[in-house]
């Protein structure tokens, strides 16, 4: 498949387009830093901006299989980038008519009652344009997405377990989260579904055929 990623400098985005060019996928890489990716048979850089308008990222897109979004500001340009950049990026997939479309968010985005529990409290802008771009894809879409919505992410080794529709916080391995988006293709069961995670002891492809 000819899959976009963008945001594939970040830490998500890095291992997410290498596990999609091992599947044997052809990877369209896109950042703003697309300098820094190695070029290879299976990735191609894409130099990638969430401020350009509706038209020129269509223009991009065209004939994508999916549609990856990870890119994340890290507060640095929450409404452009994280919140209206999605946004575009979304409507740009509608005019391509692009089949499907994963975007990753951040726990409990869509309940805002919870925004206040352990770390979420530091996070607060971020998910507060995380829950309007999670409710502009469901809402305002025909998508055919799913969204992913892990808790903290954390640089430690991956395990290959998780646990899924979590309803409490917890940690992620970063490994995990990049796997587990690019397993989501496999499984056609995860369409149209919001998706919580945080470590546990399922094996990824088990927790993923139980949703």
């Amino acid at each position: 498949m000819k899959i976009f990623v963008v945001g594939a400098t970040g830490r998500v985005g890095q291992l997410l387009t290498e596990k999609l060019a091992a599947k044997g996928h052809n990877v369209f890489a896109a950042s703003r830093s697309a300098e820094k990716i190695p070029e290879t048979d299976r990735i191609k850089p894409i130099p990638f901006d969430l401020h350009a308008s509706v038209a020129e990222i269509a223009q991009q897109i065209r004939l994508m299989d999916v549609i990856y979004f990870v890119a994340g500001s890290r507060g640095q340009d929450l409404l452009q980038a994280d919140l209206f950049g999605a946004v575009k990026l979304m409507q740009a997939a509608e005019e391509g008519h692009v089949p499907r479309y994963i975007q990753l968010s951040s726990l409990f985005a869509l309940e805002p009652e919870r925004w206040s529990e352990s770390y979420l409290a530091e996070i607060m802008d971020y998910n507060i344009a995380k829950y309007f771009s999670d409710n502009w894809l469901i809402h305002n879409t025909n998508l055919a997405y799913t969204i992913l919505q892990p808790g903290s992410l954390v640089e430690e080794p991956a395990t290959g377990e998780v646990s899924l529709q979590v309803t409490d916080t917890g940690k992620n391995a970063i490994g995990d989260v990049a796997e587990v988006l690019a397993s989501l293709l496999d499984y056609p069961n995860t369409t149209g579904k919001v998706i919580t995670m945080h470590e546990g002891s399922t094996p990824i492809a088990t927790a993923l055929a139980d949703i």
